[in-house]
């Protein structure tokens, strides 16, 4: 959209500024604006934007989905899903989302350019100042080093523009040059996970489970080749399925291959038929980096907090990130909320100082035990073992399934909820 006329060219100000328009920022300015703050919502480019992803949406992100008033409605173009197909170890298991009271029973499928402009405009709806080609830059600092607000360049002109609140978001992605500015890195005892993917024309694009598989081999030459990684196929609804492939940086082979062909060698594996092929290539194959299990912190420090891939939100065990985004961004909003209703200077820290702890309280365990779950898989030959012995047994795979996806419910649920919730509690939450 166009800068709004209605504002001066040199200075805008708000009770909170956050930078990005993806799930996170959108979910942040989105809850911000519905509790009756001012928010701008600076996203450097315009919609509709392509961002690589798998497009899958899994029951936890359909409840952010949800609690934003999204018409998640096949009406409107969403494409439900009743659970995981997983395919490895010669196995092939179909297993549906758990019944459960803390989330829905399916997930979603919709394209990341749609997705986030439609997530961008509740926001918009809400109250939110949502800027359009916003190039965020240097980050405007007072004498103890706080934030206070950007400098931008805004619109094709490039023009220049400060923006100031007293409470910045970072909500700009794996990259967040406005966390590396800040002092903020990226911490290398996390893991980090890269996914490629590609939209082929396909007549498997209206399938109602998402395929996940365990075992990538390339078949063309003289000896099947285990390739590493895990890979997927999401029916788009459209004539189209979304197809890719994730890695591991615990994975011996994460320098060393081109993602690109072993996303190519695997589709040249497939059927036929399925239509996996180059002459059925509807985009280029492009990649993305998946920041995981709190990758860069503090979440929170001198007036700048951290949502989604900003603060490394990703899910260890299955790469999902939207749904993290969404939720990390609703409690950063609940806590500013709570921050801006108290008096004094030193009382407003005290309550954004509780954003980090409030994340770790939710995910540290969690996502400690991915960590772990990352060393383990990193090896090929564990996955294929792991793969043999453990799909041919429902049971453990639904358990598998609900730990994979976080999904549980908190209190009461079956004995597999209690298993998974008592092995987060345990965990160091670091």
């Amino acid at each position: 959209m166009a800068e709004p006329t209605t504002t001066p060219a040199s200075e805008h100000q708000a009770d909170v500024i956050v930078v990005g328009a993806g799930p996170a920022g959108s979910t942040t300015a989105y809850h911000l604006a519905r509790a009756g703050l001012d928010v701008l919502l600076l996203e450097k480019t315009s919609f509709p934007r392509e961002k690589v992803c798998g497009d899958g949406l899994t029951p936890r992100a359909t409840k952010q989905l949800v609690a934003m008033g999204i018409d998640i409605s096949e009406e409107a173009g969403w494409l439900r899903n009743k659970g995981l197909r997983i395919i490895g170890g010669g196995h092939r298991l179909q297993l549906d989302w758990p019944q459960l009271a803390s989330y829905p029973d399916y997930g979603l499928v919709r394209k990341r350019d749609d997705f986030d402009e439609q997530l961008a405009r509740q926001a918009q709806k809400a109250g939110a100042r949502l800027y359009e080609r916003c190039n965020v830059g240097d980050p405007i600092l007072d004498r103890s080093g706080r934030i206070t607000g950007v400098h931008a360049r805004l619109g094709e002109e490039k023009t220049p523009v400060t923006f100031h609140a007293p409470l910045v978001v970072a909500a700009d992605g794996n990259s967040t040059r406005l966390s590396l500015k800040m002092g903020l890195h990226r911490r290398d005892d996390r893991p980090m996970g890269v996914a490629v993917r590609t939209y082929f024309t396909s007549p498997r694009h209206d399938d109602d489970y998402l395929e996940s598989w365990l075992e990538l081999w390339d078949r063309r030459g003289p000896q099947d080749r285990l390739l590493p990684g895990y890979g997927w196929i999401f029916g788009m609804g459209d004539g189209t399925s979304n197809v890719g492939l994730g890695i591991l940086n615990s994975s011996s082979a994460f320098k060393e291959l081109d993602w690109r062909e072993v996303l190519k060698a695997w589709c040249a594996s497939m059927p036929e038929e399925w239509g996996y092929t180059p002459e059925n290539m509807t985009t280029t194959i492009r990649g993305a980096a998946l920041p995981m299990a709190f990758n860069r912190q503090p979440h929170y420090t001198r007036g700048l907090l951290l949502v989604g891939d900003a603060g490394g939100m990703v899910n260890p065990f299955n790469g999902e990130g939207i749904a993290y985004a969404m939720e990390s961004a609703q409690i950063a909003a609940e806590v500013i909320v709570q921050s801006h209703a108290r008096s004094t200077p030193a009382q407003r820290e005290l309550a954004l100082r509780r954003y980090p702890k409030v994340l770790k309280d939710t995910y540290g365990g969690y996502y400690t035990l991915g960590r772990a779950f990352v060393k383990i898989i990193g090896n090929p030959k564990i996955m294929k073992i792991a793969t043999e012995r453990g799909l041919p047994h429902p049971l453990l795979m639904r358990f598998t399934l609900k730990m994979l996806a976080n999904l549980t419910d908190p209190t009461g649920g079956d004995a597999m909820d209690r298993i998974i919730n008592g092995l987060t509690k345990v965990a160091p939450r670091a």
